[in-house]
């Protein structure tokens, strides 16, 4: 049983901060912030979890089996992460393109300590409490200085691109050419930035990208060696009772200075032929994968490319539906939807294999999830794009960006929406 309490509060910016600060000094960290925004339709303001009581951790061969298994046995809340490489447990594929974050494939702990915000009160939830643990925090938590200090000696960050803009270009004609053959209708193609012998303030740098983007479905996770600082905009899956929805987000412009000329491009993405596609190509693949666990006839498209402004760019994003059936256990809705349809490609399989021939590094973390589960198996998990991932032992940071090919995709504009979608990484790790 978990001890609580209450604390009536006013949830500031600056207490996000201080609450970050304390918690990064404790062994395993996740972080979840909404940013406030209103179609994000989560349960709270930000959730906090921290030091692990207990943990799986496991590389691809049987994971959602296993996941399942400690989901079940802990009935508890538990957070944690799924890699894009867990495809290679839901079919027969493989990833064997170079890796050089080597987060372990699947990880999840249960917290000792939670921290759920709310508008103007937050709820503490300890495992184990002793007398006056909660109070105690609450008051090493106040005490926190969120104020930043620059250091002149800290060297700049060299980022360099694993593909260059011709290497880019011809791997996207590539996969044009199998579109055009009809083995595939969309995929998704990613390219990296890194930089090696690195280091990073992991904090710091999620701060600066958060309020660069201030995106719905922000994230920081600290585990082991294994650091994720996340500025997501968009839902991969969440459930609460019976009811799925997923929100897969295809269709992008990017933001401009000027008033009028941004407007305008908003506009012209609302109907633009090749955004409204790709959208709507994956709506159908998330309506079929939702249908695997659904109760029949309850799968439903709530909203079909809905027009959303961010602080970079314009996004279309779509809402999809379903009833679970009532039998199903909740980590199976994770398997059978398993890497989002936003991430991969239609028809799916096909584009995970094309994927892994053209792309040159390891996806990892990078286009997987982040998200816990409740202790009555209510979950909710974002997709892990607009990130910077870091392996603190190894001193290598990454993030890396992609766009939807299809028939109509001129390569040199889809290298051009990369660049824009790496602008804010870019921004945060600058010294």
């Amino acid at each position: 049983m978990r001890s609580q309490k209450i604390y009536s509060f006013s949830i500031t910016e600056d207490f996000k901060a201080k609450l970050l600060k304390w918690a990064h000094s404790q062994e395993e960290v996740i972080w979840l912030d909404s940013n406030s925004y209103p179609f994000s339709t989560v349960n709270y303001e930000a959730i906090l979890a921290v030091n692990a009581f207990t943990a799986l951790k496991t590389d691809a061969h049987q994971a959602f089996i296993k996941l399942q298994e400690y989901q079940q046995t802990t009935k508890d809340w538990i957070f944690g992460y799924l890699t894009y490489d867990l495809k290679n447990d839901v079919e027969r594929l493989s990833s064997k393109n170079y890796d050089g974050l080597c987060f372990p494939d699947l990880y999840f702990f249960q917290p000792q300590k939670i921290f759920l915000l709310k508008k103007d009160e937050i709820e503490l939830h300890y495992l184990s409490v002793v007398e006056d643990e909660m109070d105690q925090d609450w008051e090493d938590i106040q005490q926190i200085n969120v104020v930043v200090t620059k250091t002149d000696s800290a060297e700049a960050i060299k980022i360099e691109s694993r593909l260059t803009k011709n290497e880019y270009v011809e791997r996207v004609e590539k996969m044009l050419s199998y579109i055009h053959r009809g083995d595939i209708y969309e995929a998704n193609f990613c390219q990296e930035f890194f930089a090696e012998n690195a280091e990073i303030d992991s904090i710091e740098a999620y701060l600066k990208l958060n309020t660069i983007s201030k995106a719905p479905f922000a994230a920081y996770l600290k585990l082991e060696d294994f650091e994720l600082m996340s500025a997501s905009p968009e839902r991969y899956i969440k459930k609460e009772k019976q009811k799925i929805i997923s929100q897969p987000i295809k269709g992008t412009a990017k933001r401009l200075p000027n008033l009028t000329e941004d407007e305008a491009l908003k506009e012209s993405l609302k109907i633009d032929p090749k955004e409204l596609s790709e959208n709507v190509m994956i709506v159908d693949l998330v309506r079929n994968d939702l249908s695997k666990t659904a109760k029949k006839g309850s799968v439903q498209v709530e909203e079909l490319c809905g027009l959303y402004t961010f602080e970079q760019v314009h996004q279309l994003i779509s809402t999809i539906s379903s009833e679970l059936e009532e039998s199903i256990p909740a980590v199976e809705v994770l398997k059978t939807t398993f890497p989002m349809g936003s991430m991969t490609g239609a028809p799916k399989i096909s584009a995970m294999k094309i994927i892994e021939e053209l792309e040159v590094t390891k996806r990892g973390l990078y286009s997987g999830a982040v998200g816990y589960f409740t202790p009555d198996a209510d979950f909710d998990f974002n997709v892990i794009i607009r990130s910077i991932l870091y392996n603190s032992a190894k001193k290598y940071v990454s993030f890396s960006v992609g766009s939807a090919i299809t028939a109509k995709s001129n390569p040199k504009k889809e290298y051009e929406e990369c660049l824009t979608k790496a602008a804010a990484m870019h921004r945060a790790l600058e010294k």
